[in-house]
């Protein structure tokens, strides 16, 4: 009877820690599943070219390989393959060579002077362009205020784009808010406070200049002014939570 009755444990015992086992096998699995699930960022299909002469399309990823093609400033670049990482760096622009076609040539280019936003067309108001990007980016916000006297009467656009790449937020606001070609990406390395003078200007035109404030060589504020008899504006790139913040104040006198 005792033989029986620790049999009976013993088979109790064992059946007890075969479900335990089970229990923590299967809540493993269901783990696994959910994070497996978890959708993952994709590199863009199509990207635009930034890059005010034009990009280069090279047969290898290196700038040191053939000239393919240069591919004109807005052009839409289909991408067939993203490097994904940091591979170099550009005039200060960090990127790496991605695989795309062109023109139905396949190379590869230098991502750092690619956006995903599509670039503006010419005269289009920030207002437009911001009605235009929010069908594929909802995150893009744009709001207008005035304010001044009526002698003296000011109007402010303020834009953010959702983006954390300092190059893509500087070329969509030198195509959109009349910044000179003449000035290049600021290269983060450099004084904590640098003017470049715009030496193309016209002679009507008094006050051409690009103000850049760095911090430890990583830039921390760009800001462009302009002015000439009359009417005076001026446009400020800074980063905040939800991107890029532009902000455009018009003054009339």
């Amino acid at each position: 009877m005792k033989t029986v009755a620790i049999s009976i444990l013993t088979l109790a015992g064992f059946i007890f820690l075969f479900s335990c086992k089970n229990d923590a096998k299967n809540t493993e699995e269901t783990q696994t599943v959910a994070t497996d699930t978890i959708p993952k960022e994709t590199a863009p299909e199509f990207m635009y070219v930034t890059a005010v002469s034009g990009l280069t399309l090279r047969e290898y990823p290196n700038l040191q390989s053939e000239k393919l093609a240069v591919m004109p400033l807005g052009t839409k670049v289909k991408i067939l393959n993203a490097e994904g990482k940091t591979t170099m760096n550009v005039g200060g622009i960090d990127g790496a060579m991605d695989e795309v076609e062109f023109n139905n040539k396949k190379g590869y280019a230098f991502n750092g002077f690619m956006s995903k936003f599509f670039p503006p067309d010419e005269n289009a108001s920030a207002k437009g362009y911001a009605e235009a990007l929010k069908n594929d980016f909802p995150n893009v916000n744009y709001s207008e205020t005035t304010g001044g006297s009526a002698s003296n009467p000011t109007k402010t656009e303020t834009l953010i784009l959702p983006t954390d790449k300092w190059h893509e937020a500087f070329f969509t606001a030198q195509q959109l808010f009349e910044i000179p070609k003449d000035f290049a990406f600021p290269n983060p390395k450099g004084s904590n406070s640098e003017t470049q003078q715009n030496s193309k200007k016209d002679r009507k035109v008094f006050v051409s200049e690009l103000h850049i404030s760095r911090n430890d060589n990583k830039l921390q504020k760009i800001e462009y002014r302009y002015q000439t008899e009359g009417y005076a504006f001026s446009v400020h790139i800074a980063p905040v939570a939800e991107g890029f913040k532009f902000e455009k104040i018009e003054m009339v006198d």
